[in-house]
């Protein structure tokens, strides 16, 4: 059941990064903004010697976080937790992941530091990312019926002590 919803969720990483990557480019052409080198020098800064920045190696780093990311959300919708809520949560982990590798590496800097536009072209990015990937992992999971979580939700609606786990 996990090696299929981490692939599942490999799925729609993939998905959702394609939906960013549509909406990025529709953004830079509208904006003038250009490719962002960021990912492929994180990636450079983790695997080896720095690197001048080249395409490759930036959608490497582009696809691969997607991908790898996606393979979370996967295993999150599988559990039951599914919709916007864990949509808004997977969007949190995203860019919790972005920015402690950029700023780990010594590429990035503090989201708070960068100038307002970029913050929120960023983050509505990767709202793009979290929404896609959380509506094609949801609908890949709920093909195989409800996740733990929901099934123990509807023994007792929210979080409750008094109400055990749910047979396997």
């Amino acid at each position: 059941m996990w090696a299929r919803a981490v692939a599942q969720g490999a799925v729609a990483g993939l998905a959702g990064v394609l939906a960013m990557t549509a909406v990025e480019k529709a953004e830079q052409r509208f904006t003038g903004r250009p490719d962002s080198y960021v990912p492929g020098r994180t990636l450079s800064r983790l695997v080896g010697p720095p690197d001048r920045p080249r395409r490759s190696v930036n959608l490497a780093m582009h696809f691969g976080q997607g991908v790898l990311l996606g393979a979370l959300r996967g295993v999150m919708a599988t559990a039951g937790l599914r919709g916007p809520w864990a949509s808004a949560m997977f969007w949190v982990v995203r860019l919790t992941n972005d920015q402690t590798l950029e700023n780990a590496t010594g590429v990035g800097a503090p989201p708070w530091t960068w100038p307002r536009r970029e913050l929120v072209i960023d983050l509505a990015h990767k709202g793009v990312y979290a929404a896609g990937t959380g509506l094609v992992a949801d609908w890949l999971a709920s093909r195989s019926g409800e996740g733990p979580g929901q099934r123990h939700a509807a023994l007792a609606p929210g979080r409750r002590s008094d109400v055990g786990p749910v047979p396997r």
